[in-house]
């Protein structure tokens, strides 16, 4: 995954958005001494990284929560180990510590 290259807000497009009042409210508190508009960028550039053909999230074996077996039913890449999970071939999906689930190989758990 590309790492997000901060920029100086002086070197940044103003963009107006409208938002319901009770979603700038709630995005206010999550941010908290962040911001809103740094959170919302980080969440526009996680989602732009996410549906870009290059993502490819990083995590360590510290990073998952829980684990259950699968059957791959497209070709994957184990996010520990980056090792090619052919389809129909056994492996783990991962929960992490971020809620999402991932696919991790046979074996890279171990260790």
């Amino acid at each position: 995954m590309r790492a997000i290259t901060r920029i100086p807000t002086t070197e940044m497009e103003v963009t107006s958005i409208r938002l319901e009042r009770t979603l700038k409210e709630q995005l206010k508190t999550l941010a908290g001494n962040q911001g809103y508009q740094a959170l919302i960028r980080d969440v526009l550039w996680k989602y732009v990284q996410h549906q870009s053909n290059d993502y490819r999230p990083q995590f360590s074996r510290s990073d998952i929560r829980a684990s259950m077996e699968a059957i791959a039913q497209q070709e994957e890449q184990c996010v520990l180990t980056g090792k090619l999970i052919r389809p129909r071939e056994p492996m783990l999906l991962g929960l992490t510590i971020s809620g999402e689930m991932v696919p991790i190989s046979l074996g890279s758990m171990a260790g």
